[in-house]
């Protein structure tokens, strides 16, 4: 793909000019950034006339269950739980109205949903990513001491289990997706 490159810039400032692009894709990150309208302005301005403009952000609320799973359990143990679990399912961009009204000016607008399984074959398998430090869940498990650390595990664990023996687990994971045409 001799057109393929790659350049690090600010999204809601984008090196590029106006109309240089056929699409635009923001996928799993406008819940995460400081300002996700002016990133979808950006990504409108650098779409020619006639092009697509597309994203998807988690359905935090409904359709991510391996986070909800998580998230609640946490929310039982500790107050920052609460507040990092709400922030997140309260988000306008993990509802379909939310992320639909970011794509204004745009014609052609369709919503959906995407569903892929995370598959898991231990308690183990789906609990060491979530320490790593990445995303709102690694950020909230760095905030926790050793014993706050093992409980929260335990109870974790628990809920993954379910009563059932430890083993494999096929969770749902659900983004809402929303294109329009510039």
């Amino acid at each position: 793909m001799a057109n393929l490159g790659f350049e690090r810039a600010d999204a809601a400032a984008l090196p590029c000019d106006d109309a240089a692009f056929a699409a635009t894709l923001a996928q799993l990150v406008l819940t995460f950034v400081p300002d996700p309208r002016q990133v979808l302005a950006e990504m409108v301005r650098v779409t020619r006339p006639g092009g697509v403009v597309a994203t998807a952000v988690w359905d935090f609320c409904g359709g991510l269950v391996y986070q909800r799973l998580f998230w609640d359990t946490a929310a039982m143990l500790e107050v920052s739980a609460v507040r990092a679990r709400d922030r997140l399912f309260s988000h306008p961009l993990s509802q379909p109205d939310g992320l639909a009204e970011l794509l204004w000016g745009l014609i052609d607008v369709e919503i959906g949903s995407l569903t892929i399984r995370m598959d898991y074959q231990s308690f183990d398998d789906y609990w060491e990513p979530l320490r790593g430090g990445q995303g709102p869940v690694g950020a909230f498990v760095q905030t926790l001491d050793a014993v706050g650390l093992a409980r929260l595990r335990a109870a974790v664990q628990s809920a993954y289990l379910s009563g059932r023996p430890d083993g494999a687990r096929s969770l749902t994971a659900t983004a809402w997706a929303v294109r329009g045409i510039r």
